[in-house]
């Protein structure tokens, strides 16, 4: 099954990494306030990086590494 990792810009300018089956499902997830806790308070997100992976566990692994990228390097992703 495809998955995608992907990064969400907060309403406060922090970025937010995931991943999941279907971005765009996603992303109106977390502007409902039924998405992670860290964008429940951040709202409303938006789209900024989508990046496709084979399965779950590549795309599991890809978020951690973006994860621990510092701010600088994951807005060169999507700039």
């Amino acid at each position: 099954m495809t998955c995608y990792c992907y990064i969400v810009e907060c309403a406060d300018g922090t970025f937010y990494t995931g991943w999941t089956t279907d971005p765009e499902r996603r992303v109106k997830t977390h502007n409902a306030g039924r998405g992670a806790k860290y964008t429940r308070t951040r709202r409303p997100v938006k789209l900024v990086y989508v990046e496709e992976q084979p399965d779950r566990a590549t795309a599991m692994k890809r978020e951690r590494a973006i994860k621990a990228l510092p701010r600088e390097k994951k807005m060169k992703l999507f700039l």
